[in-house]
């Protein structure tokens, strides 16, 4: 029987919450972008993965942008978002990862990627992902 996603556990739902009520600069500007079908694909904020809340997700696209301060400097914390991404990425999910100075300061930039990576045709979208 096929492995189910399990989106939105009901347990992280408070975490959830307060990271979309308490966002950071850079995720008020990404948003900005994103939202509205914006780049013509649904994006979600703060949504839970398995045990993993992400900064932001395109379910059709099966792509999370996650976006960085310094903390994510740290030797421990490379090592998480490391295995992290590995994690998502078993699970046919890629991660694209900015820092937030660089959202901030040149959004048009990241906009431009994100654009480019949701038009690429090798990126999967659920129809075509093999069930789990």
């Amino acid at each position: 029987m096929p492995r189910q996603f399990v989106y939105n556990k009901p347990a992280l739902k408070p975490r959830r919450q307060q990271l979309r009520n308490q966002l950071t600069e850079a995720e008020k500007v990404l948003w900005i972008h994103l939202k509205h079908k914006k780049l013509g694909f649904w994006f979600k904020r703060q949504v839970s993965i398995y045990s993993y809340v992400v900064d932001f997700y395109c379910p059709q696209k099966r792509l999370v942008i996650e976006l960085d301060g310094q903390i994510h400097k740290s030797p421990s914390q490379i090592k998480y978002d490391t295995f992290r991404d590995k994690y998502l990425k078993a699970l046919n999910i890629k991660v694209l990862r900015f820092w937030n100075q660089e959202v901030i300061t040149d959004p048009s930039r990241v906009i431009e990627k994100i654009k480019t990576i949701l038009n690429t045709p090798t990126l999967h979208s659920p129809k075509n992902t093999p069930p789990f």
